[in-house]
């Protein structure tokens, strides 16, 4: 067959903002910013959802969670949905995935035919979970992630550090093959990272290769975080109504220091490419589940639609095939980056896809494009990821051209002009020179989407999962695809 090679890169929290080609003058980051001088910077892409799994399995099936429903942490991709890796093997690849992918159920691989090094959590639902050791807690969105914060390592790292080692192995082993000439197929290898995911926490060398140089946050609290039901109480479930700025800054350095060691292991991948001549006929995606808030709007984690939040890292590199060093402002989102994909692979395309291949766009083949993207975030109020009270949370945002609205069932919605107020600080939802715009996008963002009809839904995945969980906790099941995470490996230095 012929076609590229892939590589997709997909890393897990990374903020937009923090990389040197989004503009960051301390965040060091030489690999990505080698692909997006070389490549193309997608500048207004969004997730579809600010939380792991929803999101991960939204990109994978290029279908939105509400297709999927899939919303939560807890709820499972069923096996029979088509995505990305069935889509590349249908059209001749052998995708093959190293790291994580975050997918909750007994279907561990959705279409990949091999995967090394698994993800730290269980397999099953009412599995045994991850024991973070000194830092238990500070995965989650908890005041414990920046109480303890700072020099010392993160399991995850590690985890890193051992996908990265394993990916390089896989690229070498396929470039003796290919000297051999024992394949002559292209490959598609799919690398999943969890930095810069916190625990905000960073070997001694990379987090005083920052301290002292990380400024606070652009936007320490807007209005509307103050005024809006659904962040006021966010923010005091979560406890960082106060934060102190020794927290905020040894988080910020941490954070830093993640991002840049994430980029290393980026140029470990880059560089065995190299050595395997294998450059000169690869596409490489590089993205992220979700942003970061890192402060900014006095929020931490993601869980938002700020765009610290909401939008994503991404870059696409594939010499000769695309514009080399430009940045696009279109708007767009993940579902949109899986269609691209399966189009520059010559692969077939999912036939319940809401994705847009962009190639026609950044080739300038055509000029047809809509500038839109959706992002929805539901919990449900049983085993929700993060305190949510018992009436749930139904939320939803439409990002239309310049306009951004985010709708909170029950709840007032927000309205932001981006190209007048990038940093999101004017809610302009009650200005009466906006009433048609909110109401135009509300009726977009309630189309073929139903809270209530969510609800419903999570009720009834909420009773199928505490069987699966009493299953999983008397059978204990063997976790099939797995990395050993172990206590010893989390801890703050003393």
């Amino acid at each position: 067959m012929s076609g590229p090679n892939l590589l997709y890169i997909h890393s897990d929290q990374h903020s937009p903002f923090v990389m040197g080609c989004a503009g960051d003058p301390v965040v060091e980051t030489p690999h990505l910013d080698r692909l997006a001088s070389e490549g193309v910077v997608l500048d207004a892409c969004y997730c579809p959802s600010p939380l792991c799994v929803p999101s991960r399995m939204a990109t994978l099936a290029g279908r939105y969670p509400s297709d999927n429903r899939v919303w939560t942490n807890s709820h499972m991709l069923a096996s029979s949905t088509p995505t990305l890796a069935h889509a590349m093997g249908a059209g001749g690849y052998r995708p093959a995935l190293v790291g994580r992918m975050h997918s909750v159920g007994p279907d561990q691989l959705h279409g990949y035919v091999e995967r090394l090094v698994g993800d730290h959590g269980p397999n099953h639902i009412g599995g045994r979970g991850a024991d973070h050791g000194d830092l238990s807690g500070t995965a989650g969105p908890s005041r414990v992630s920046l109480t303890k914060s700072g020099p010392g390592q993160s399991a995850y790292q590690v985890h890193d550090e051992d996908v990265t080692a394993a990916s390089v192995d896989w690229l070498n082993r396929y470039g003796v093959r290919r000297r051999a000439g024992q394949t002559e197929n292209p490959f598609s290898l799919s690398v999943g990272y969890m930095l810069p995911h916190q625990p905000f926490v960073a070997r001694a060398e990379d987090y005083e290769r920052y301290a002292g140089r990380v400024g606070p946050p652009r936007t320490p609290v807007a209005f509307s975080d103050a005024l809006h039901p659904h962040l006021r109480d966010w923010r005091s479930r979560c406890g960082i109504e106060e934060v102190t700025e020794e927290e905020i800054a040894r988080a910020r350095t941490a954070y830093w220091g993640l991002v840049d060691r994430m980029d290393r292991m980026i140029g470990q991948l880059l560089a065995a490419l190299e050595q395997n001549d294998l450059l000169h006929n690869t596409l490489i995606v590089y993205t992220s589940d979700h942003g970061e808030q890192v402060g900014e709007h006095g929020l931490w984690w993601k869980q938002t639609f700020y765009e610290d939040s909401a939008r994503i890292p991404a870059i696409l590199w594939w010499p000769s095939q695309l514009p080399s060093g430009i940045h696009c402002d279109r708007v767009c989102s993940s579902l949109d980056l899986n269609a691209t994909m399966l189009d520059a692979l010559n692969c077939p395309s999912l036939p319940e896809s809401r994705g847009r291949s962009m190639l026609p766009l950044l080739r300038n083949e055509s000029q047809t494009w809509e500038d839109v993207a959706f992002c929805e975030f539901c919990l449900d109020p049983a085993g929700a990821a993060g305190p949510v009270g018992e009436e749930g949370v139904f939320q939803r945002m439409i990002r239309c051209g310049e306009w951004k609205l985010n709708y909170y069932h029950q709840q007032p919605s927000q309205l932001f002009n981006l190209q007048e107020d990038p940093r999101e600080t004017n809610d302009r939802i009650a200005d009466p020179d906006c009433a048609d715009v909110v109401s135009e996008l509300t009726e977009r963002v309630l189309d073929g989407w139903n809270p209530d009809d969510i609800a419903e839904h999570m009720a009834h995945q909420r009773l199928d999962r505490e069987i699966l969980a009493r299953w999983a906790r008397q059978t204990e099941p063997e976790d099939e695809f797995r990395w050993d995470l172990r206590p010893e490996m989390d801890y703050l230095d003393p």
